[in-house]
């Protein structure tokens, strides 16, 4: 059974993966998240922080940047060291430009809230610090970090 999944490496602080920009990838996405947080060795809340960041993140190329491309692809990496866990999503869709997206008005009642736009919030909500970039060789790069206990040592 084909998962959609189209690469993917794991090195001991690095692991990368490319998926088409289709939503039923997105189960796929999460479950890389999951494992590198495991290998991380980071704890259920933050793992789900990132897994919901990414999530944001991810739905918003497919539904965005890939509005009319079917071919797009996301490229996924995923970067840890002892004090930080850091997420790179790549994507060659329509250029993004976060700026153009205005705060969502937290205070008004639902039924006068502007559709959208919760997700950049909740992306920097849940992550330590959120990036984009655009170029037109690399295309739309969104880097999100998250901070990170030290992981302890195991020397007795």
């Amino acid at each position: 059974m084909q998962s959609g999944l189209e690469s993917q490496k794991y090195m001991s602080d690095e692991c990368h993966i490319t998926v088409p920009g289709r939503l039923d990838q997105l189960i796929t996405i999460s479950e890389f998240i999951a494992q590198a947080a495991h290998q991380a060795r980071l704890d259920e809340r933050n793992t789900f922080h990132i897994q919901m960041a990414v999530d944001e993140a991810c739905t918003n190329v497919i539904q965005h940047a890939y509005q009319d491309i079917e071919d797009g692809e996301i490229e996924i990496s995923c970067r840890y060291t002892d004090d930080l866990f850091t997420v790179t999503i790549r994507d060659h869709g329509h250029p993004f430009d976060p700026t153009s997206i205005p705060p969502p008005d937290l205070n008004a009642d639902l039924e006068k809230r502007r559709e959208g736009g919760l997700g950049l919030y909740f992306m920097r909500r849940l992550m330590d610090e959120v990036r984009f970039s655009f170029d037109t060789e690399t295309g739309n790069t969104v880097t999100m970090i998250k901070r990170i206990a030290p992981r302890p040592t195991n020397e007795h």
